[in-house]
Parts: structure tokens; sequence; C-alpha cells
């Protein structure tokens, strides 16, 4: 049963902490009130990347809870909710997502998602219409087919199996924890702007791997993102959607190049692509005002669409 446990974190620039209970695992999510509540302005919910944790958002909870009362959720195995021992796919996280929405808030939201948050998030919409009301894509990564074509699909994820042991994975694991390695990728693939990498930046990516449970949920990522299955195609999911999208992308994203993001409009006509200048993958931080009013000012619109 979905349960919340009374314990409340102290509130700050990532809102009101909470642990909520989900099929027997517990799960982080934190919450702000609307400043200026507004009856035409719906919850948002913010999802976040792989790797990452609801602590990537603090830089836009407060500019986007104005009006709006915004959640943002650690998705099961990130962050710091339960590095529990489950088959991870993003079929599996649209039902976390799901189960939250339907217990503690029941009404049609926006959701905000970023790279597998956005897979999460278009996913969601697609089999649960009724939660969505609108939809936030900050990157949208295609899935590991539309990559690959034809028969270099099981040759490439055959391959990718064969480094998928624990013998292999328990070395590597041990390099994932090291800050040094971590800095490393933030600085010269994640983010455009270097400056942004700081000791408080990885110890956000640092700390949830350190918990006890960690290596067991990095192996079992690393087995599920080998499947076929573990994400919906986009060309599939964004043709079912009936809603209005707004496509964040970063101009200078070297983990998912924009090329991957310019044909999408082309599979929704409700979907809106803008291209963020000098962003990276991280563009809701190396470019948090300009994702945030973008964000604010594209829900204004639709909204404005919506009544006319």
């Amino acid at each position: 049963m979905d349960v919340l446990t009374p314990r409340s974190l102290t509130s700050t620039a990532l809102g009101s902490q909470r642990d909520w209970g989900w099929r027997g695992w517990q799960v982080r999510y934190t919450f702000l009130r609307a400043v200026e509540p507004r009856v035409d302005a719906p919850p948002m919910l913010l999802l976040h990347g792989f790797g990452s944790s609801l602590s990537q958002w603090q830089a836009n909870l407060q500019p986007l809870s104005q009006h709006h009362t915004v959640y943002a959720l650690d998705l099961l195995g990130f962050g710091a909710s339960e590095k529990a021992s489950a088959a991870y796919d993003v079929a599996f996280w649209v039902e976390q997502v799901h189960d939250f929405w339907r217990s503690l808030i029941h009404t049609p939201i926006i959701i905000i998602g970023h790279s597998l948050g956005a897979a999460v998030a278009l996913a969601a919409a697609a089999k649960y219409p009724d939660m969505a009301e609108r939809l936030v894509l900050l990157t949208l990564p295609p899935a590991r087919q539309e990559l690959i074509s034809g028969k270099m699909v099981e040759l490439a994820l055959g391959a990718e199996r064969m480094f998928t042991s624990p013998l292999i994975l328990g070395p590597v694991f041990a390099l994932v924890r090291s800050p040094r390695l971590i800095r490393a990728v933030l600085r010269g693939l994640v983010y455009h702007n270097r400056d942004f990498v700081t000791d408080e930046l990885v110890n956000t990516f640092l700390t949830p791997i350190l918990d006890r449970d960690a290596a067991r949920v990095f192996y079992r990522l690393a087995k599920s993102r080998t499947r076929t299955d573990y994400s919906p195609e986009i060309r599939v999911l964004l043709p079912q959607v009936q809603r209005p999208i707004l496509l964040l992308w970063g101009e200078c994203d070297r983990v998912v190049p924009l090329v991957q993001g310019a044909s999408m409009p082309d599979l929704n006509p409700q979907l809106r692509l803008v291209v963020i200048p000098d962003g990276g993958h991280c563009l809701y931080d190396e470019c948090a005002d300009c994702v945030n009013q973008e964000i604010l000012t594209w829900i204004g619109q639709t909204s404005l669409d919506a009544d006319r």
C-alpha cells in the first residue's frame, strides 16, 4: 500500500522533502506550495535525468512555484530513493510516477522531465493521458533501437551484454565512485560551461552512489539498458500524446546532440522545439533563467490558446 511517512526534512531551495512508500520501497520527493496560487495554474511534477536526483532542480523549483505548486521526485534507484532490487526500465518508472500522482496530486499536471525523466514523462502521458495536461521535455533521448538499425541492433546489444558481467562491472563501479572521474565527466561532456562544475555539484552526483546498495542498482541498470524494451521508441510515443509539448534542447549538448531532436516536431503538430543558446546537456542549470522563463511563457501562451 502507498503510505506517507510523517518525517519532513528542512525546507530549503529544494522545498520540503519527504518520504513516500511505494510497493514497500522508500521514495524521496519534495514539494513547494505556490507563492501566489492561481486557479488556472496546474501543479507541476519534475523528473530528473539518469544518474541524477531531484537536487538537480535547485535553480528551477522556486522560480516555477510562483503560481504553481511544484513537486519533484527521485525515481526509484536514484537520489535519496531506495536502491531497490527491481527490474528497472522506463515502463517501471512510469508506474511509479502514475502512482505518485494518483496518491498525492489527483488533478491533471504539467510534467517536466530531463533526459531519462523526459522519456518517462512522455511514456507516462501516452499511457495515462488523464494525468498530463501539458509536457515540458528538456532533451528527449531516442531509444537505443532508434539509433541503430537492422541487424546492428542485436550485434551492438550483444557486445554490450558482454561488458555487464559482475567481474567487469565491479571495477567499473569503483571508478564511477571517484570524485575525480565524476568531475572530469561533468566538465568534459555533460556541462558546456565548466565553471558550473563545483564541489557541491560533484557531491550531488557522488552521494547517492555511496549508498549501501548502490552497486547492486548499478549492475541492474547496466543490464536493463541493454534490453531493446528498456525505453519505448520516441517516434511511436510522440504521435500518441494529444497534449501541448514544449521541447527544450541545449544548443551545445554533447550527450544527446541537437540533431537528435531536430525532426521531432514533424512527429507531433502540438510540439514546439526551442533551442537554448550556449546550453549543454544540463541546460536547466547552466541556463536556468532562460529555461524557467521559456517554460512559464509557454504555459501562459498555451493557457490563452485553450481559453479561446
